[in-house]
């Protein structure tokens, strides 16, 4: 079973790869948005848990995303992994992924990195705001808030599974194919 957390700044491609990862691996994606609009659209105990917060402008806690996560692994027992994407982003939430791995006897692979200077990020996200819809997609000095946000409070979470040997920055730069094909070499490896 691979599981692998895809990882890297706001632009640096993670959506994309994952998509492709999903296909060639056969590994469930985890997106963490992804879970929250499922769960609030869908009106579940955790959904209105979440929406409680979010209403108020708060962070949702972690307990409530991992149950999110968990009932997502529980409905989907016969994968061949995971790839979760936008989680996690904090060390305990790093301590509580491994924690809900484990009691699946199973664990985290690798945490791949997508590695992506910021001028990159930036040109990338102001030309993904002229289709997006997202107005902070063109804003520089919000696109540059993302990036300073991310580097501070994520950036400890490679270190964490860096300390267990698990954590691996891939070149994030060139075309869709290049960079996938790095990303599949070290997920080969594994």
């Amino acid at each position: 079973m691979v599981n692998l957390i895809l990882f890297g700044p706001p632009g640096s491609g993670k959506g994309t790869q994952a998509a492709k990862l999903v296909e060639k691996y056969n590994l469930l994606h985890i997106s963490t948005g992804d879970l929250f609009r499922y769960e609030m659209g869908n009106d579940t105990p955790l959904g209105k848990e979440a929406k409680s917060y979010i209403e108020k402008g708060e962070l949702v806690p972690d307990e409530v995303t991992v149950g999110m996560l968990r009932n997502k692994v529980e409905a989907n027992p016969d994968v061949q992994g995971y790839i979760f994407d936008g989680f996690p982003r904090t060390i305990a939430q790093s301590e509580a992924l491994d924690k809900l791995m484990a009691e699946k006897d199973t664990a985290i692979s690798a945490l791949l990195m997508l590695d992506v200077p910021d001028e990159e990020i930036i040109k990338r996200i102001l030309e993904r705001g002229k289709t997006s819809g997202r107005a902070d997609d063109l804003d520089e000095t919000i696109i540059q808030n993302r990036i300073d946000v991310y580097k501070s409070e994520t950036s400890p979470v490679f270190d964490y599974y860096g300390k267990q040997d698990k954590a691996e920055k891939v070149d994030g730069v060139g075309s869709i194919e290049e960079i996938f094909d790095r990303l599949c070499a070290s997920v080969d490896k594994l």
